[in-house]
Protein backbone atom coordinates (compact mmCIF):
# COMPACT_ATOMS: atom_id res chain seq x y z
CA UNK A 1 0.00 0.00 0.00
CA UNK A 2 1.35 3.24 -0.79
CA UNK A 3 2.79 5.44 1.93
CA UNK A 4 0.04 8.34 2.71
CA UNK A 5 2.79 10.89 3.27
CA UNK A 6 4.29 10.08 0.39
CA UNK A 7 4.57 13.11 -1.80
CA UNK A 8 5.08 12.18 -5.10
CA UNK A 9 1.45 11.23 -6.20
CA UNK A 10 0.35 15.25 -5.48
CA UNK A 11 3.26 16.83 -6.37
CA UNK A 12 3.59 18.58 -9.66
CA UNK A 13 6.55 17.29 -11.65
CA UNK A 14 9.59 20.34 -12.10
CA UNK A 15 9.03 19.82 -15.71
CA UNK A 16 5.53 21.06 -15.97
CA UNK A 17 6.48 23.94 -13.61
CA UNK A 18 9.05 25.54 -15.39
CA UNK A 19 7.21 25.01 -18.89
CA UNK A 20 4.27 27.12 -17.07
CA UNK A 21 6.79 29.75 -15.73
CA UNK A 22 8.69 29.48 -19.77
CA UNK A 23 5.00 30.28 -21.04
CA UNK A 24 3.89 32.71 -18.68
CA UNK A 25 7.11 34.69 -19.27
CA UNK A 26 6.66 34.60 -22.96
CA UNK A 27 3.13 35.52 -22.56
CA UNK A 28 4.16 38.99 -20.64
CA UNK A 29 6.69 39.43 -23.10
CA UNK A 30 4.45 39.58 -25.98
CA UNK A 31 2.08 41.70 -23.65
CA UNK A 32 4.37 43.99 -22.82
CA UNK A 33 6.16 44.46 -26.57
CA UNK A 34 2.72 45.20 -27.42
CA UNK A 35 1.92 48.18 -25.07
CA UNK A 36 5.08 48.87 -26.17
CA UNK A 37 4.38 49.18 -30.32
CA UNK A 38 1.31 51.00 -29.34
CA UNK A 39 2.95 53.30 -27.47
CA UNK A 40 5.90 53.70 -29.62
CA UNK A 41 3.64 54.21 -32.72
CA UNK A 42 1.40 56.65 -31.34
CA UNK A 43 3.96 58.71 -30.73
CA UNK A 44 5.33 58.96 -33.86
CA UNK A 45 2.11 59.59 -35.08
CA UNK A 46 1.39 62.61 -32.94
CA UNK A 47 4.68 63.52 -34.32
CA UNK A 48 3.79 63.12 -37.78
CA UNK A 49 0.32 65.05 -37.84
CA UNK A 50 2.24 67.87 -35.70
CA UNK A 51 4.43 68.39 -38.69
CA UNK A 52 2.44 68.71 -41.06
CA UNK A 53 0.05 70.31 -39.64
CA UNK A 54 2.33 73.59 -38.38
CA UNK A 55 4.00 72.74 -41.60
CA UNK A 56 4.14 76.59 -43.44
CA UNK A 57 5.07 78.31 -40.28
CA UNK A 58 2.68 81.48 -39.65
CA UNK A 59 0.95 80.37 -42.95
CA UNK A 60 0.40 76.87 -41.77
CA UNK A 61 -3.11 75.34 -40.73
CA UNK A 62 -2.12 75.18 -37.17
CA UNK A 63 -1.33 79.01 -36.92
CA UNK A 64 -4.43 79.79 -38.54
CA UNK A 65 -6.48 77.59 -36.25
CA UNK A 66 -4.77 79.00 -32.77
CA UNK A 67 -4.66 82.33 -33.96
CA UNK A 68 -7.80 83.06 -35.74
CA UNK A 69 -9.73 79.24 -35.11
CA UNK A 70 -12.03 80.60 -32.94
CA UNK A 71 -14.63 77.81 -32.07
CA UNK A 72 -12.31 75.47 -33.87
CA UNK A 73 -9.22 76.35 -31.83
CA UNK A 74 -10.71 74.99 -28.47
CA UNK A 75 -12.21 71.93 -30.28
CA UNK A 76 -8.53 71.37 -31.42
CA UNK A 77 -6.93 71.76 -28.11
CA UNK A 78 -10.22 69.99 -25.74
CA UNK A 79 -10.87 67.19 -27.98
CA UNK A 80 -8.29 64.77 -26.99
CA UNK A 81 -9.27 64.80 -23.26
CA UNK A 82 -12.96 63.86 -24.58
CA UNK A 83 -11.72 61.20 -26.40
CA UNK A 84 -9.09 59.98 -23.67
CA UNK A 85 -11.71 60.05 -21.02
CA UNK A 86 -13.92 57.95 -23.52
CA UNK A 87 -11.22 55.35 -23.34
CA UNK A 88 -10.62 55.34 -19.41
CA UNK A 89 -14.56 55.37 -18.64
CA UNK A 90 -15.90 53.25 -21.79
CA UNK A 91 -13.21 50.77 -22.01
CA UNK A 92 -15.43 47.67 -21.17
CA UNK A 93 -18.02 48.25 -23.69
CA UNK A 94 -15.55 48.94 -26.36
CA UNK A 95 -14.56 46.07 -28.77
CA UNK A 96 -10.87 45.66 -28.96
CA UNK A 97 -10.58 47.11 -33.14
CA UNK A 98 -13.07 50.22 -31.09
CA UNK A 99 -10.10 50.58 -28.47
CA UNK A 100 -7.51 50.73 -30.81
CA UNK A 101 -9.20 53.16 -33.05
CA UNK A 102 -10.07 55.24 -30.41
CA UNK A 103 -6.27 55.28 -29.42
CA UNK A 104 -5.16 55.61 -32.90
CA UNK A 105 -7.29 58.75 -33.01
CA UNK A 106 -6.38 60.35 -29.77
CA UNK A 107 -2.85 60.27 -31.17
CA UNK A 108 -3.65 62.29 -34.30
CA UNK A 109 -5.46 64.89 -32.16
CA UNK A 110 -2.86 65.09 -30.02
CA UNK A 111 -0.73 65.77 -32.78
CA UNK A 112 -3.06 68.66 -34.15
CA UNK A 113 -2.93 69.87 -30.43
CA UNK A 114 0.41 70.08 -30.10
CA UNK A 115 1.57 71.33 -33.59
CA UNK A 116 1.32 74.63 -31.72
CA UNK A 117 4.76 74.11 -29.95
CA UNK A 118 6.74 74.17 -33.54
CA UNK A 119 5.23 77.84 -34.34
CA UNK A 120 6.13 78.58 -30.56
CA UNK A 121 9.48 76.32 -29.89
CA UNK A 122 12.89 75.89 -32.66
CA UNK A 123 13.22 72.52 -34.67
CA UNK A 124 16.14 72.33 -33.10
CA UNK A 125 15.15 72.50 -29.84
CA UNK A 126 12.41 69.99 -30.22
CA UNK A 127 14.44 67.74 -31.60
CA UNK A 128 16.45 68.60 -28.39
CA UNK A 129 13.97 67.73 -26.03
CA UNK A 130 12.42 64.62 -27.96
CA UNK A 131 15.55 62.55 -27.81
CA UNK A 132 16.33 63.21 -24.30
CA UNK A 133 12.83 62.70 -23.46
CA UNK A 134 12.94 59.02 -25.50
CA UNK A 135 16.33 58.29 -23.66
CA UNK A 136 15.27 58.92 -19.89
CA UNK A 137 12.32 57.05 -21.04
CA UNK A 138 13.67 54.70 -22.34
CA UNK A 139 15.96 54.34 -19.06
CA UNK A 140 12.90 54.72 -16.86
CA UNK A 141 10.40 52.14 -17.87
CA UNK A 142 13.47 49.43 -17.94
CA UNK A 143 14.06 50.20 -14.18
CA UNK A 144 10.44 50.31 -13.78
CA UNK A 145 9.93 46.81 -15.54
CA UNK A 146 12.74 44.84 -13.97
CA UNK A 147 13.00 46.50 -10.53
CA UNK A 148 12.30 44.24 -7.61
CA UNK A 149 10.80 47.00 -5.35
CA UNK A 150 7.30 47.84 -5.33
CA UNK A 151 6.29 50.98 -6.68
CA UNK A 152 2.62 51.67 -5.51
CA UNK A 153 3.65 53.66 -2.50
CA UNK A 154 5.44 56.35 -5.05
CA UNK A 155 2.58 56.15 -7.47
CA UNK A 156 0.34 57.41 -4.74
CA UNK A 157 2.71 60.48 -3.85
CA UNK A 158 3.29 61.49 -7.53
CA UNK A 159 -0.71 61.42 -7.98
CA UNK A 160 -0.60 64.02 -5.12
CA UNK A 161 2.60 65.63 -6.89
CA UNK A 162 0.14 66.17 -9.99
CA UNK A 163 -2.22 67.48 -8.69
CA UNK A 164 -0.33 70.31 -6.86
CA UNK A 165 1.06 70.77 -10.49
CA UNK A 166 -2.17 71.19 -11.95
CA UNK A 167 -2.83 73.57 -9.30
CA UNK A 168 0.86 75.62 -9.62
CA UNK A 169 0.00 75.86 -13.17
CA UNK A 170 -3.33 77.89 -13.03
CA UNK A 171 -2.30 80.11 -10.77
CA UNK A 172 1.24 80.77 -12.85
CA UNK A 173 -1.31 81.26 -15.73
CA UNK A 174 -2.40 84.44 -13.80
CA UNK A 175 0.91 85.89 -11.87
CA UNK A 176 3.00 84.80 -15.12
CA UNK A 177 6.38 84.65 -12.73
CA UNK A 178 9.52 83.50 -15.00
CA UNK A 179 10.71 81.51 -11.57
CA UNK A 180 7.77 79.68 -11.11
CA UNK A 181 7.78 78.64 -14.83
CA UNK A 182 11.17 77.47 -14.06
CA UNK A 183 10.18 75.48 -10.88
CA UNK A 184 6.75 73.90 -12.82
CA UNK A 185 9.20 72.66 -15.46
CA UNK A 186 11.53 71.07 -13.80
CA UNK A 187 9.04 69.32 -11.03
CA UNK A 188 6.91 68.12 -14.27
CA UNK A 189 9.44 66.57 -15.73
CA UNK A 190 10.59 64.92 -12.63
CA UNK A 191 6.93 63.70 -11.76
CA UNK A 192 6.49 62.09 -15.00
CA UNK A 193 9.64 60.59 -14.70
CA UNK A 194 8.62 59.23 -11.83
CA UNK A 195 5.33 57.85 -13.21
CA UNK A 196 6.60 56.42 -16.06
CA UNK A 197 8.59 53.77 -14.12
CA UNK A 198 5.69 53.40 -11.54
CA UNK A 199 3.20 52.60 -14.68
CA UNK A 200 5.55 50.32 -16.59
CA UNK A 201 5.65 48.11 -13.70
CA UNK A 202 1.87 48.55 -12.72
CA UNK A 203 1.17 47.79 -16.35
CA UNK A 204 3.08 44.62 -16.29
CA UNK A 205 1.90 43.41 -12.67
CA UNK A 206 -1.79 43.98 -14.56
CA UNK A 207 -0.85 41.20 -16.83
CA UNK A 208 -1.53 38.49 -14.01
CA UNK A 209 -5.29 40.03 -13.70
CA UNK A 210 -6.00 40.30 -17.47
CA UNK A 211 -3.94 36.90 -19.22
CA UNK A 212 -6.23 34.17 -20.70
CA UNK A 213 -8.97 37.14 -20.71
CA UNK A 214 -11.32 38.69 -23.68
CA UNK A 215 -9.54 41.69 -21.69
CA UNK A 216 -5.91 41.55 -22.69
CA UNK A 217 -6.01 43.45 -25.85
CA UNK A 218 -8.02 45.88 -25.02
CA UNK A 219 -5.45 46.19 -21.52
CA UNK A 220 -2.19 46.65 -24.03
CA UNK A 221 -4.15 49.47 -25.18
CA UNK A 222 -4.84 50.90 -22.15
CA UNK A 223 -1.42 50.96 -20.68
CA UNK A 224 0.32 52.10 -24.43
CA UNK A 225 -1.91 54.97 -23.30
CA UNK A 226 -0.76 55.88 -19.80
CA UNK A 227 2.90 55.60 -21.59
CA UNK A 228 2.02 57.64 -23.67
CA UNK A 229 0.94 60.06 -21.19
CA UNK A 230 3.99 60.15 -19.71
CA UNK A 231 6.05 60.79 -22.08
CA UNK A 232 4.18 63.52 -23.88
CA UNK A 233 3.70 64.88 -20.54
CA UNK A 234 7.96 64.61 -20.02
CA UNK A 235 8.33 65.71 -23.24
CA UNK A 236 6.42 68.83 -23.24
CA UNK A 237 7.90 70.07 -19.25
CA UNK A 238 11.41 69.10 -20.82
CA UNK A 239 10.96 71.49 -23.77
CA UNK A 240 9.34 74.23 -21.52
CA UNK A 241 13.00 74.05 -19.37
CA UNK A 242 15.28 73.47 -22.06
CA UNK A 243 13.80 74.76 -24.88
CA UNK A 244 14.77 77.98 -27.22
CA UNK A 245 11.48 80.13 -28.69
CA UNK A 246 11.62 81.12 -32.05
CA UNK A 247 10.98 84.71 -30.54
Amino acid sequence: MANWSDPRPTAVPRAATGAREAAFDAGLRTYMLSVYNYMTSGVLLTGIVAMLFAQGGVDSPAAQVFMHGGLLRWVVMLAPLGVVMWLSFGIARLSDTGAKALFWAYAVLMGLSLSSILLVYTGGSVAQAFFATAAGFAGLSLWGYTTKRDLSAMGSFLMIGVVGLLVAMLINMFVRSGPMDLIISVVGVLLFAGLTAYDTQRIKSGYFQVRGTAFVAKSAVMGALQLYLDFINMFMFLLRFMGNSRN
